[in-house]
Parts: structure tokens; sequence; C-alpha cells
């Protein structure tokens, strides 16, 4: 007679450690959103926070890389926003909305081995470049916030160039060192 082990869950993280993680992360990531490349229009520009919760939503549990990576990409784009003043007081939003969510699509591979975690992240960086890319679309297909097209352009044209967001993939390998180098760290702390 075999025993039924029913659902087997984690010991639950104590909350001012995840408040901790979520503190440091969210700095770390507005800071790689505030330390970006600017870009000519109608692109903006590119950040160096994908590494950062790419390998966070392997280090940490789901809804803390969810939180740290919306907070962090949030405050960071803000901070661009009203101080370089490009950007459109919309683009915040469409960090947490683009960038947020590549997260769970990370968290769901963590421990499906390496090359399912390389497709994964993938996957992400494409959801986060198709976000950007119909939202953009419908917003100057429609004029949304401030978005406008000129005489010469169409507005699939100019959220074409959201397809720029694909140079993230170029930060995989640098999100692989990162969990490397900190995944004995973060066992320390007690996650995963």
């Amino acid at each position: 007679m075999g025993i039924g082990l029913g659902k087997v869950s984690l010991p639950e993280m104590p909350r001012s450690k995840t408040l901790a993680v979520v503190a440091i992360f969210s700095a770390l990531i507005a800071l790689g959103t505030i330390l970006s490349i600017p870009l000519p229009p109608p692109l903006y520009e590119i950040t160096w926070s994908p590494p950062i919760y790419l390998a966070l939503a392997v280090l940490v549990d789901t809804s803390t890389a969810f939180d740290a990576t919306a907070i962090g990409g949030f405050i960071g784009e803000a901070f661009n926003v009203a101080f370089r003043g490009a950007g459109s007081p919309i683009y915040p939003f469409g960090i947490v909305w683009a960038r947020a969510p590549e997260v769970f699509i990370v968290a769901w591979a963590r421990n499906r081995g390496t090359k399912t975690l390389v497709i994964a992240m993938v996957a992400a960086t494409v959801f986060e470049t198709l976000a950007f890319f119909f939202s953009d679309w419908a917003f100057y297909q429609y004029g949304l916030f401030s978005y406008s097209v000129g005489a010469n352009q169409t507005p699939l044209g100019l959220a074409s160039a959201d397809f720029f967001t694909l140079f993230d993939l170029a930060f995989i390998p640098v999100a692989f060192a990162l969990i490397r180098a900190a995944k004995p760290s973060f066992k320390r702390l007690g996650f995963q």
C-alpha cells in the first residue's frame, strides 16, 4: 500500500528576507534601467536590467522576482521619462506590462534544465518585444498617449522599431553568469 504525499510545499520564506530581496533588486533593476543607452526615435533606449531580472526569476520565487522587476522597472523608467524628458508618461507602465510577465516564463523553466531555461529566456524576450510592438502599434494607429504618425510614416512601420528589443537576447549569457555566481548565496538565504 502506497502513501499519497499530496502537494509538497516548501517552507515559507520570512517576509523580512523577501522584502529585502525585493528592495535590493528593485533598486538594481531601476539602476539598470536608468543607466541605459539612449536611442533615436521612435526607439527610446536599451537598458542594462534584462540580465538582472532574468537571473532573479531563476534564483528566487516567482512573486519576489515579479515584484522586484515591476517596481524596479517602473521606478527606473519613471526616472528616465521625468529627467531625460524624451519619453512618454506611459513608458513606465509599458515596462511593467512588457517585462514583469517575463518572470513567469523564465520561472516556469527554472528546474527543467539549461536548454529549456535558454528557450524560456528567449521566449520571454520575444514576449517583451511583442508586448511592446502590439501596444505601440495600437497607440500609433489610434493616436493614444501622444503617439503620432508623420506624413511618410505608418503605425506598423513605427511600431516595428520595437523589434530592436530582441537585442536583449544578447543579455542571456550574462544572466547565466549571474545565476552561476549568485546561486550559492541565494541557497544560503533559503531560496531554492
